[in-house]
């Protein structure tokens, strides 16, 4: 029977309560997930803000994860998906909040940019708490 690979995609700059929901919903999608973490430079230039952990120190934290099969580094030039070209998952598993991603790869998917994989949207696990950009301020 083939394994159904499962992707995430995210900055995960101090994993918290919400990313741990996020990651064990998603790794329920399939026998396999894989993590795709973004690199310091597209987090401070989509979010007009420095990181507050390296991407190394994010790869390493996500890699002592048991829901997670393999973290990946996402790609330098954003919107190319190379990674996920790569990874060429059966499901691709985006957060509540991911949704501008959400709509730039369904645009892909449509103009056959990318292989056709089952795309899921998460809901927030009390996002009013567990969301980075709270649990980061002023850091």
């Amino acid at each position: 029977m083939p394994t159904k690979t499962v992707l995430i995609f995210g900055v995960f700059d101090g994993i918290h309560d919400g990313h741990k929901a996020f990651i064990h919903e998603a790794r329920a999608q399939g026998d396999r997930l894989i993590a795709i973490v973004a690199r310091d430079e597209t987090v401070s230039r989509l979010k007009g803000r420095s990181v507050v952990n390296s991407e190394v120190f994010r790869i390493n934290e996500l890699l002592k994860m048991e829901d997670i099969d393999l973290v990946l580094l996402g790609d330098e030039v954003e919107g190319s998906y190379k990674s996920l070209l790569e990874v060429n998952p059966d499901v691709i598993y985006l957060g509540y909040d991911q949704e501008a991603l959400l709509n730039d790869i369904k645009k892909s998917m449509k103009k056959g940019y990318l292989p056709k994989a089952k795309i899921i949207q998460g809901q927030p696990y009390h996002p009013e708490i567990f969301h980075s950009s709270i649990l980061n301020k002023g850091k």
